[in-house]
């Protein structure tokens, strides 16, 4: 080949190159001007989370939800597969999700074949009526006659929490015509499907979640056989990370948390906006949108911190729900020992975000150990000292008073130095001031000498440890909350201990 056929075949080669290169980098070139050139620039990134219809998932999915993520600069996206949990684990597992919701018992089914490709980092909700097994009343009119059925038609979607509570109740119950993989299962594609097949009388029992169990039950031909109203920890909602995604966004992890917990406590402060945008989304009437919403416990971020993760408490109840549920999956034979590695929960759970969400939370972004006894507290009302949650009261304290007055004694004021000490441990509490007398005397003026009391307490603590005053509040409730007699207690000790004044722990459901 001469120099000018080999000049000409490069030319026709780098031509070839430039032309592929033009195509493949003309559209990133367009999507980068357009990302420079408008409000997208300032995205972080995209968040999509594998979820279904479950009621419980409404406000992790709602607009307010994705308008905040939006404002945090993450576009958030619900992935609907109707239920598909292998599918959901798969791509979880392969990073197309970098969440997924599922049940406790759906994650251990779907992602042990997976090799559980998340950890979990909070839990949404638990099913207080949200899931149900309902039926036709002229076929099944109870659990018994489900019992002694020989041949019954099930419409259920597999791989589910409705699959998981027909297994429940085949091991707890004995129901043998639930057993195993025979032709009672019409395998549904999600709820309302399932829902579908029973209006159909394609089957005579269904298994659904909210909201179709309201809409089942519309029907008055169909029964609830069993709600999760009546089940404890049976069937909880957990929330799921791709564990690379974890590792590498951590930030986004926590924004996606953070503003979750958010939006599901101005939903908890403000229900009325929960139920209207509820009833938008399913299109069913104000009524049955109350009782929808009261088969759903949804978990606060205090919930997930003091119970469900054990974050900033010794209480594990997402272990044991772990625990029970496996148990449960052994004995239904779904699997022939413990699914996880080495029997430990721990390996699918990450406790991190949640505590030091929380921890942020209640000091209000300053590091633990720095508040002190004269820490500001914002205002509440009322009702917002009402929503409070107890943490626990201070060990009773016999405080004295000059008798028959609010007058502290000196003795009274040692033992309130000597609570303050207690209480300079727990700088993110607020206090709730509880006035105890005797039951001898008139009850109006019990009521009235407590609460003067608790008032009195009230002020020596302001004066003397300038103790925010909105941190505290003063109740009285003169003779009618009596200490309970120890055994072998004469009645003049416990005379003596009932005139008291009780220091209660309270804060704020985050």
């Amino acid at each position: 080949m001469n120099a000018h056929a080999k000049f000409a075949l490069i030319v026709v080669v780098l031509g070839a190159i430039g032309i592929a290169a033009a195509r493949y980098l003309w559209p990133m070139w367009q999507e980068h001007e357009q990302r420079e050139t408008s409000d997208a620039k300032d995205t972080k990134g995209r968040i999509t989370i594998g979820v279904d219809n479950w009621i419980g998932y409404f406000p992790l999915c709602s607009g307010e939800m994705k308008k905040r993520m939006r404002a945090g600069g993450y576009v958030l996206v619900c992935e609907d597969d109707k239920a598909d949990y292998p599918a959901r684990m798969q791509k979880l597992k392969d990073g197309t999700l970098q969440f997924a919701v599922a049940t406790v018992d759906a994650y251990l089914l779907n992602g042990a074949p997976k090799g559980f490709p998340g950890t979990i980092v909070a839990v949404i909700d638990e099913s207080k009526g949200g899931d149900a097994i309902v039926a036709w009343k002229d076929r099944v009119a109870n659990l018994d006659a489900l019992k002694r059925m020989q041949a019954v038609k099930v419409a259920f979607t597999p791989n589910s929490p409705s699959e998981h509570l027909l297994r429940t109740m085949a091991v707890h119950f004995d129901v043998p015509a639930l057993r195993g993989k025979g032709s009672w299962r019409i395998e549904a594609d999600g709820s309302s499907d399932a829902l579908k097949k029973l209006l159909a009388r394609q089957a005579e029992v269904g298994v659904v979640w909210e909201p179709d169990v309201t809409r089942a039950l519309e029907n008055p031909g169909i029964v609830k056989l069993l709600g999760t109203e009546d089940t404890r920890r049976l069937i909880v909602d957990i929330l799921i990370v791709g564990r690379a995604f974890s590792a590498q966004h951590p930030d986004a992890v926590n924004a996606l948390l953070t503003t979750y917990f958010q939006v599901a406590k101005a939903y908890r402060e403000n229900p009325q906006r929960l139920e209207k945008e509820v009833a938008a989304e399913t299109k069913l009437p104000a009524e049955s949108v109350k009782r929808l919403l009261q088969g759903v416990a949804w978990a606060s971020l205090s919930d997930n911190a003091q119970a469900w993760l054990g974050a900033t408490s010794g209480a594990d109840a997402l272990v044991d729900t772990i625990q029970s549920t496996s148990r449960t999956l052994v004995d239904a034979g779904e699997f022939k020992s413990h699914p996880l590695p080495d029997q430990d929960p721990y390996r699918i759970i990450s406790r991190q975000f949640i505590s030091k969400l929380y921890v942020g939370a209640v000091t209000g972004g300053a590091a633990a150990g720095t508040s002190s006894l004269e820490r500001k507290f914002p205002a509440l009302s009322d009702a917002g000292w009402q929503a409070l949650k107890e943490v626990g009261t201070l060990k009773a304290l016999p405080v004295s008073f000059q008798s028959g007055t609010a007058e502290l004694s000196h003795e009274g004021k040692l033992e309130l130095d000597r609570a303050m000490e207690t209480l300079s441990h727990y700088p993110n509490f607020r206090v709730v001031i509880k006035g105890h007398t005797g039951l001898r005397g008139d009850p109006q003026e019990n009521q009235l000498l407590s609460e003067e009391r608790a008032e009195s307490v009230a002020r020596y603590l302001g004066i003397t440890y300038n103790l925010d005053p909105n941190r505290l509040r003063v109740v009285g409730f003169g003779a009618a909350q009596p200490l309970p007699k120890l055994a072998g207690e004469s009645e003049r000790a416990h005379a003596y201990r009932l005139p008291r004044v009780e220091l209660s722990l309270v804060a704020e459901q985050l």
